[in-house]
């Protein structure tokens, strides 16, 4: 039985090529264009329209965009899969509709391979991990972990440059800092992480992902 898909994009160019390169695959079929979220929202409160098994939804968009699309959906059908499919690559997108419930997201110029692959992880699995979004989810994990150390931008430069074989003086050049500052960096950290030499900074660097061998 074949998948029905919804499209919402307001370019309508490509939301044809894009409905056209899905029907070619054999199992999905997709049942209705639109063209901004409050089309999508007429449809799916018309009882009379069978209900999508994926949405793929774009970001920028006139009437409604992506982001109140996303709320609305995961207030009134929070059981439908939402793939974001974009131009737009950005980590704080990805992550903010992420957070609004969406399975995936995925760009533009993705290949058609790549794009049915997406299609079958959401139906198969409920989401569909990229790459771009694993490196969004990474980085954001990582600025939470800074913020938990509650280390500012300077100190964090300092910890990775006390990773490398530069002498703290050279360190100091290389932040534009002098050497007594450096040294004030370094016992303030060292009580800051609990640690009581420079190989326990570095190990203590790489076991929270603040630096990587």
């Amino acid at each position: 039985m074949q998948k029905k898909v919804f499209i919402i994009d307001d370019h309508e160019l490509f939301s044809r090529s894009l409905e056209m390169m899905i029907n070619s695959f054999e199992d999905y079929r997709v049942t209705f264009c639109g063209q901004n979220g409050q089309d999508l929202v007429n449809k799916l409160n018309n009882k009379s329209s069978a209900t999508p098994d994926i949405i793929l939804l774009d970001v920028n968009m006139p009437v409604m965009n992506g982001y109140e699309t996303a709320d609305w959906l995961m207030q009134h059908h929070p059981e439908l899969n939402v793939l974001v499919l974009s131009m737009l690559d950005n980590e704080d997108i990805i992550l903010k509709m992420i957070k609004k419930g969406i399975k995936g997201y995925i760009l533009k110029d993705i290949s058609p391979k790549i794009l049915r692959k997406a299609l079958d992880d959401t139906i198969n699995y409920g989401f569909y991990q990229s790459e771009l979004v694993t490196k969004a989810l990474i980085k954001a994990v990582n600025k939470d972990k800074l913020k938990e150390l509650d280390l500012k931008e300077k100190e964090l430069q300092f910890v990775k440059l006390s990773c490398s074989e530069m002498t703290y003086k050279e360190i100091a050049s290389v932040m534009s800092l002098s050497p007594k500052t450096i040294d004030g960096y370094r016992d303030m950290l060292f009580e800051k992480l609990e640690v009581k030499s420079r190989v326990g900074l570095v190990i203590y660097a790489i076991r929270h992902g603040l630096y990587e061998i």
